[in-house]
């Protein structure tokens, strides 16, 4: 019987410590679950084109010694998130801050991102 895998992979696999983003935007998603949450932001650009980005987080146990609660974030909340983006040029990225506009309380996501990097 096959069965669905949710690889676990590291951070230079993925994602490149040389290319740093920080963008603001809307949180349209937020995903609590194992090996990675993830959550999803609509960034819109200089032109006023809407992308939406997809952040990958550390595991929800791992955000939880950092603070998190599974309702830390919601859809609507905007963010400014640090973080740095993918090897491919898909929009997505390995988050390192997420600050809530709302609050301007600032969440460390446990980014799996080299030491260097940080």
């Amino acid at each position: 019987m096959a069965r669905a895998v949710l690889a676990h992979h590291s951070f230079s696999a993925e994602f490149d410590a040389d290319k740093p983003l920080k963008m603001t935007g809307t949180v349209t998603k937020v995903e609590w679950m194992n090996p990675h949450a993830w959550f999803y932001v609509d960034v819109k650009d200089d032109n006023g084109v809407v992308a939406n980005w997809g952040f990958e987080l550390a595991s929800p146990n791992i955000l939880m010694r950092r603070g998190w609660s599974p309702s830390s974030m919601k859809a609507g909340d905007v963010v400014t998130v640090e973080a740095f983006g993918a090897k491919s040029a898909a929009n997505i990225a390995n988050a390192r801050t997420v600050t809530l506009a709302s609050t301007g309380k600032t969440l460390l996501t446990g980014s799996s991102a080299p030491r260097s990097a940080q």
